[in-house]
């Protein structure tokens, strides 16, 4: 084979390689954000409310706030 089909098939090669990873990747995060929803607030205040706390506004934004800054560090 020359080397121009061989120069052909990598590139070829590659961009499949790109949009087969892009698709599973997303496919991936789908599943996982399903499995594994974020918190929110409303599941944060029924934690609370679980443990004995009766939530205020000003506690739960700032706990929110902790877990937001928490997950961006890792």
């Amino acid at each position: 084979m020359s080397t121009g089909l061989w120069i052909l098939i990598v590139i070829i090669a590659a961009i499949a390689g790109v949009i087969g990873g892009f698709f599973f990747a997303r496919r991936y995060m789908q599943n996982y954000l399903k499995n594994n929803p974020p918190i929110t607030e409303d599941m944060l205040r029924s934690m609370m409310l679980q443990m004995g706390q009766k939530p205020s506004e000003k506690k739960l934004k700032q706990m929110l706030a902790t877990m937001q800054a928490q997950s961006r560090k890792s």
